[in-house]
């Protein structure tokens, strides 16, 4: 049986750590294929992936696109789209766009035949139903905002003008351009753009894409996703709507005006009879409780399927082919798991159906792909594996049973893991000082000897209302850590979701306080074990994490030996003043520090404010492109370091933002990252 069949068991693990001979490494884990579900056929036996590999030496990416027999699991590299680029599998044929014309193809590739041209510089291209519209995005110039643009002597200038926020966002300056979506008629050529004239943008950023427009079952109008603000009211605000475009009448429409947070993904069901969509209540919250909204398309009725359920959405879902449930993942207990909801023909029912956890086991299920007659298609990661692809059997689901044994369907990176040591992760339940049951994470280094003692690293999790799950990283990879011969501490701290709404709020307005205790109640209960040496504890994480870390540099009373923050928020005033999402400031933190009473996170939650209780080395690393945690943060920590004479040293990368991409940084990251351990560990 092959491995990836049950990689959640720790049985399964321990065997193939027995069998095998490496260790995971930086370079290893740097070339396993990258995989991403494109498309299942029509008739659900065939699914179309892409598998991108790094060449380490040159930085170069090749992507090479792979067909899958759900039935038979034969595969076949695809080849005959060439430089095509791969827009949409239909019932009508394969769709690809190359140099701006849209071909199409009814034998598989043999032959193409042109549809459309005109296509440059668009994204997310989109067919409609009736295959006589496409849609897609492309920017267009809205007030300009480079000298350049603005000076005809200017040519040689790169200065920026702004007069209101929004200036900047994630990585990018604002250049006076905004996204917006058109449609082209392909029976007349005509073109329009359906928001012509306004100063928003569709997809939404800073990671908005197809996702974010849908055509109506009849063709004849598309919803999409837009917040329609600007300047200081869109930074504070993340009040998304889902506007409905008519073709005939040119008129636009909005149908969540009464929802006040976000509303995203709108997904039709296969029958076109209803209409799903994701949605937060609270404008300016954006770790809200995310719910599965339908509406009734011909009557307009609403529905909320999951506002009595004590969890929350992680934001994928699909529609069963025959439109009868809604498949989705949530964070549960530590791991991310399929559940799904039976939807009524009719939403004005008395009672609700109830919410149906289908998988169980140590694995994420990270998104949900689409069904066939006989699998839910999806795709998964666990501590020791990179996601791939996989089937849950219907056959179990029907029955009321959880799948905990997964199908492998793509298998691409199987003969690298036979190849490996791989040490095993258990959750352990801790009680916090306060009386709470806290799931941590303990992960183990291959071939793992309790009557050894090994240095460990409590990590800290970023978000801060992300959860803390089965997740694989190129970055903060545990399996990688482990192999260095770290056990890793990985608490569920308060913030996180999968353990109840309640869990998932309270650490909004309070990061410094009981978050930080968890921590250290995480680590003093994991220390007390005799395979763990204690006089060899360190603290590592990122974003959230990296203010933890900071944090506890101040606070630890002399637990830790060494710190590790990336992209950490050091000066709470500073970042405010610098940040670009201030809805996400304003909310978690409870507002600016001008405020009467000033917010809790200024004062005794602010890491700068304890420097002069620093007495232990410290790595710091900061991407110059990140305007989400900016600049200043991580070169004030470093700042404050030297000049408090603590064994110190500053990794900057000019070129990456909030997260290391580039693959020669990657592997420069998890050099300095375990010779640093190595050193002061």
């Amino acid at each position: 049986m092959k491995k990836l069949l049950l990689f959640a068991s720790i049985a399964l693990t321990t065997s193939v750590a027995t069998m095998a001979q490496e260790r995971m490494t930086p370079e290893l884990l740097w070339s396993l294929g990258q995989v991403s579900p494109t498309s299942i056929s029509p008739d659900g036996n065939n699914l179309w992936f892409q598998v991108k590999h790094v060449d380490i030496n040159d930085e170069r990416t090749s992507t090479s696109l792979k067909q899958v027999n759900l039935n038979t699991l034969e595969q076949q590299e695809i080849d005959f789209l060439g430089e095509k680029s791969f827009v949409a599998w239909t019932e009508r044929g394969i769709y690809a766009l190359k140099d701006g014309i849209l071909y199409l193809s009814n034998n598989q590739g043999k032959k193409w035949s042109k549809i459309t041209d005109g296509l440059y510089d668009v994204a997310n291209v989109t067919i409609s139903p009736d295959g006589n519209w496409i849609a897609y995005s492309k920017k267009v110039m809205i007030k300009p905002a480079l000298a350049k643009d603005i000076y005809t002597f200017a040519e040689k200038s790169e200065a920026k003008i702004y007069t209101d926020l929004d200036y900047r966002h994630w990585d990018k300056w604002s250049d006076g351009t905004e996204n917006h979506i058109f449609v082209k008629n392909l029976i007349t050529g005509k073109t329009l753009d359906i928001m012509e004239g306004e100063p928003y943008t569709s997809p939404t950023k800073p990671f908005g894409g197809a996702g974010d427009f849908v055509f109506t079952p009849n063709s004849n109008q598309i919803v999409y996703v837009c917040k329609k603000k600007t300047g200081k009211e869109y930074a504070l605000s993340t009040n998304t709507d889902l506007y409905v475009y008519d073709f005939g009448t040119g008129k636009t429409k909005n149908i969540t005006e009464e929802n006040l947070g976000y509303d995203v993904s709108p997904k039709f069901s296969p029958d076109g009879s209803k209409l799903a969509w994701l949605q937060m209540a609270t404008d300016g919250y954006e770790a809200d409780k995310n719910d599965l909204i339908i509406m009734d398309w011909e009557t307009g009725y609403t529905r909320n399927m999951t506002g009595h359920w004590d969890a929350t959405i992680d934001g994928n879902f699909q529609w069963s082919n025959d439109s009868e449930r809604i498949y989705f993942n949530a964070s549960h207990r530590g791991t991310v798991q399929a559940f799904n909801v039976s939807i009524p023909k009719n939403l004005m029912v008395r009672s609700l159906p109830p919410i149906i956890q289908i998988s169980e086991g140590k694995f994420d299920i990270t998104s949900i792909i689409g069904e066939n007659k006989h699998s839910i298609i999806v795709t998964s990661t666990s501590h020791n594996y990179a996601n791939e692809i996989f089937a849950l059997p219907k056959r179990e689901i029907l029955k009321g049973n959880r799948v905990s044994n997964l199908r492998g369907i793509s298998r691409v990176n199987d003969a690298t893991y036979e190849s490996l040591d791989l040490g095993h992760s258990e959750l352990r339940m801790i009680k916090t000082r306060d009386g709470h049951e806290m799931g941590v994470w303990v992960i183990y280094p291959p071939n793992f000897d309790s009557s050894k003692k090994y240095p460990t690293l409590l990590y800290c999790q970023g978000g801060p209302q992300s959860g803390l799950t089965q997740f694989y990283s190129l970055r903060w990879n545990f399996q990688l850590m482990a192999a260095n011969d770290y056990i890793i501490v990985a608490p569920n701290r308060r913030g996180m979701p999968g353990w109840g709404v309640k869990w998932n709020e309270i650490i909004s307005g309070d990061w410094g306080g009981g978050p930080m205790n968890d921590y250290l109640d995480a680590i003093d209960a994991l220390a007390k074990e005799p395979y763990v040496d204690n006089t060899r504890l360190g603290a590592v994480g990122a974003s959230y994490g990296g203010y933890s870390v900071f944090m506890l540099a101040g606070i630890h009373n002399n637990r830790f030996k060494t710190f590790i923050a990336h992209n950490g928020l050091f000066d709470m005033r500073s970042w405010y003043g610098t940040t670009e999402e201030l809805f996400f400031a304003n909310w978690d933190i409870k507002g600016n520090y001008w405020k009467k009473p000033t917010p809790s996170a200024f004062t005794k939650y602010n890491p700068s404010n304890f420097v002069d209780r620093w007495n232990t080395p410290i790595l710091i690393y900061q991407g110059e492109q990140d305007f989400r945690v900016p600049i200043g943060q991580g070169l004030q920590a470093f700042q404050a370091a030297q000049l408090r004479n603590i064994k110190s040293k500053l990794v900057f990368f000019p070129n990456e933002k909030h997260w290391v991409l580039k693959p020669h940084n990657g592997l420069v990251w998890q050099k300095e990252f375990f010779s640093w351990l190595k050193e002061t560990l």
